[in-house]
């Protein structure tokens, strides 16, 4: 009987043959953020001449490759991308053609795409095997497992300095058809510094959050502030999409203890993570912390169930009814839809009726020139998030809740907490719209 080393060692091809078992007009999914198989990713351009239309799904990708890059990879990839990173968006107004958007709700993200095609291809990272032949899928299963499960060939890219998380990541060799090997320390996201007016929205956010809440925050600027302004907070427990450096931080305060949580007592809940080495190294081995899968962390059936379910999520523009924008700017794909539906329903329908969803935005953009809250959105504007989910609603100039309000309660609140030097336009274009 063979050895689980003898297994994973028969299974050991080189990278170059990896990217060689891609056929056209196929399906190839990859890991995503910190879980991003890089050292294969990095060489798809070498098959252009052997392959046409060669669609790429990934939730967010780190690096601007080559293979969508080029515009000479027109017809022979394309990204096909659930959440938009600088690297696509650049390629997107280069005008390539070897880049487009999947619209979606995150926990459903896989499923969706399964429903059109079985993928040929899943590409992702993980642990070196253990001595029972598992390997840990360590920074993200948001549906990579779910993925990994139905593609007709599997490939991991075996990196020795990623952490074995917990959870439902481990899958064994012999479910895997091959592996590479590419050790490189995994991406890291420095945390931004807020200035002050993400500080002051983070202070707003924090005056909502009762102690013995459950968080779901991202992040960035915004959440990051709203982190450092959670220190005088107890007992708060996570159930989030992405776990980053803020709540690692919060733990070791004792700020988060997830020990009032109504279910997953005394874990972090998460279905992927970014951040710092610190973070890494924290989250290996951590019994504290488990990685579910999308499907299951986002579902707002299961994450209605927390106690206190707090959502925290940023947009780019908010309309006088409500509705919010958080990943275009009129017709120009900007990001994503992300897990923002999704976990704002699940607060907002938590079963002990305590749930908050939070919206946060500044006031302003382009160095204040326009308002962010706004008469109604830009033509081609995409909705992430309908008007009659939309909750609290945060900048730096306070907070105020639309659910149950009507349209002219709404229109006034807006206002109420929108930039001082646009209140008086806002209500003029409020009065000729009929919603004053």
């Amino acid at each position: 009987m063979k050895t689980f080393d003898q297994i994973f060692n028969e299974k050991l091809i080189s990278i170059e043959e990896a990217v060689h078992l891609m056929k056209s007009d196929t399906d190839v999914i990859v890991a995503q953020c910190a879980s991003e198989p890089q050292g294969c990713m990095s060489q798809f351009h070498l098959v252009k001449d052997q392959v046409t239309d060669v669609k790429v799904f990934s939730v967010l990708t780190l690096k601007a490759y080559d293979f969508y890059m080029k515009p000479e990879m027109k017809g022979h990839f394309e990204l096909c991308s659930w959440f938009h990173a600088p690297g696509s968006r650049q390629a997107l107004k280069a005008k390539t053609g070897t880049v487009t958007y999947v619209p979606n709700m995150l926990h459903r993200a896989a499923y969706d795409r399964l429903k059109v095609r079985k993928p040929h291809l899943f590409f992702g990272t993980c642990t070196p095997p253990d001595e029972k032949g598992f390997v840990s899928l360590s920074l993200g299963i948001t549906y990579e497992k779910d993925i990994l499960e139905q593609a007709e060939i599997v490939v991991l890219e075996v990196n020795k300095h990623l952490p074995r998380t917990l959870g439902d990541t481990h899958v064994h060799v012999s479910a895997v058809d091959f592996f590479v090997e590419y050790h490189q320390t995994p991406p890291t996201l420095p945390e931004p510094t807020p200035d002050e007016i993400a500080m002051q929205i983070g202070k707003h956010i924090a005056e909502l959050v009762d102690d013995g809440s459950t968080l779901q925050l991202g992040i960035g600027e915004i959440p990051n502030a709203c982190a450092l302004s959670l220190k005088d907070k107890k007992n708060l427990g996570v159930h989030t999409e992405m776990l980053v450096d803020s709540m690692m931080e919060l733990y070791e305060q004792g700020v988060i203890t997830n020990s009032e949580k109504a279910f997953h007592k005394g874990k972090f809940i998460c279905t992927f993570a970014m951040g710092s080495e610190k973070l890494y190294k924290w989250l290996d081995n951590n019994m504290a912390v488990e990685f579910l899968r999308g499907k299951y962390v986002n579902d707002p059936c299961v994450m209605k169930q927390n106690s206190k379910m707090v959502s925290i999520n940023t947009c780019i523009m908010i309309d006088f009814t409500g509705q919010v924008a958080s990943e275009t700017i009129g017709i120009e794909q900007y990001s994503g839809t992300g897990g923002q539906a999704d976990t704002a329903v699940g607060a907002i329908e938590g079963l002990d009726g305590m749930g908050k969803s939070i919206i946060a935005c500044r006031s302003t953009a382009r160095n204040g020139k326009i308002s962010t809250i706004v008469p109604m959105l830009p033509q081609g504007s995409a909705v992430t998030l309908h008007r009659s989910h939309t909750d609290f609603v945060v900048t730096e100039w306070g907070s105020t809740r639309l659910t149950g309000r009507t349209v002219r309660e709404r229109t006034k609140a807006l206002i109420g907490i929108a930039h001082p030097d646009f209140r008086e336009e806002l209500t003029q274009q409020a009065q000729q719209l009929g919603y004053l």
